[in-house]
């Protein structure tokens, strides 16, 4: 895909200048037309033990990525900007994201791997740079290598909230 290293490029320059705001850039995704793409850039709290980033903290923390990804000018004309919290179907991507959400419910998309490249399941954890998720029948391992796209499945009560 041609916003990869465009992708990886605005990721790098948002991690290096997220270390100054206590910032965890979760994510970045490039979607729509060349001509003026949609950049979304998810993003939480650097300390793992808060609650989840709020929409007030968002809206402050959006002038200094935008103003980071001017500064790069990745695209020939204008872009759009989505910045936002990491939502329910968090992405995971990084090896400490693997450690930190080990007992969670995910979605992952691989490369083939023995001909299956959908997998949903407990995340295990990861040990060096394999993945381990529970599915249904087995015990599966995914190189890091091999990971297209990995979130944390959404999990709905309607029961539980019916109840409050």
């Amino acid at each position: 895909m041609q916003n990869e290293g465009v992708t990886q490029k605005i990721l790098s320059a948002l991690e290096q200048a997220a270390l100054n705001h206590h910032i965890d850039i979760v994510d970045v995704e490039i979607v729509g037309s060349s001509k003026n793409p949609l950049v979304r850039v998810r993003i939480d709290h650097d300390d793992e033990t808060e609650e989840t980033i709020s929409l007030d903290e968002v809206a402050q923390e959006t002038s200094w990525i935008s103003e980071t990804i001017d500064e790069l000018d990745p695209f020939p004309a204008s872009f759009t900007l989505e910045v936002s919290s990491p939502g329910m179907a968090r992405p995971l991507r990084r090896a400490k994201d693997f450690v930190r959400f080990a007992g969670q419910e995910v979605q992952l998309q691989t490369t083939a791997t023995e001909g299956r490249r959908k997998f949903t399941g407990t995340l295990l954890g990861i040990e060096g740079t394999t993945i381990s998720i529970q599915t249904e029948d087995e015990v599966c391992t995914i190189d890091l290598s091999e990971l297209k796209k990995c979130v944390i499945k959404p999990a709905f009560d309607f029961l539980t909230s019916a109840k409050k």
